[in-house]
């Protein structure tokens, strides 16, 4: 059975298994290696993508679950690195190994679109179930208020 996903604003037909879990389609079929495995038991937040708009664990969501609908992932957050939320990231040094970034970006970005000017403790309460082992977490919430109040500006 065949498969369309719209990934990142371009269409791709796939005859893959269905069950094939979106993540290693998007790294494997695609070469869209930003969103990252981690756990692939959806605990660590490293392969959030956003479907239809809202964020998901790629390593949970199949190819068959995303037939049809829009995937974004790092990769067309923004083309050029210009999304607010990537700006503040460099601003504020929240990157350390980088490893857990994509995933915090896209779960910010999910978060902004919904709450566009959230208190410290709603960007805690979206952010929790992202994990860093660089423990940047108070930079994060930083970059994401920073990245909320130019949004606003805008």
């Amino acid at each position: 059975m065949s498969h369309t996903l719209h990934v990142n604003g371009q269409q791709h037909t796939t005859d893959v298994d269905g069950a094939m879990p979106l993540l290693w389609f998007l790294r494997d079929t695609l070469e869209l290696t930003g969103t990252k495995y981690g756990c692939g038991m959806g605990l660590c937040g490293s392969c959030v993508v956003h479907l239809d708009g809202a964020a998901v664990r790629s390593c949970l969501v199949t190819v068959g679950d995303a037939d049809g609908k829009k995937v974004t992932t790092i990769e067309g957050l923004s083309e050029d690195g210009s999304h607010p939320l990537q700006i503040a990231w460099l601003r504020h040094n929240v990157p350390q190994c980088g490893y857990c970034q994509p995933g915090q970006l896209m779960t910010a970005a999910d978060l902004l679109a919904n709450n566009p000017s959230p208190s410290a403790a709603e960007i805690d309460a979206a952010m929790q179930a992202n994990i860093c082992r660089c423990g940047t977490y108070k930079r994060i919430r930083l970059a994401i208020a920073d990245a909320a109040s130019q949004i606003q500006g805008a």
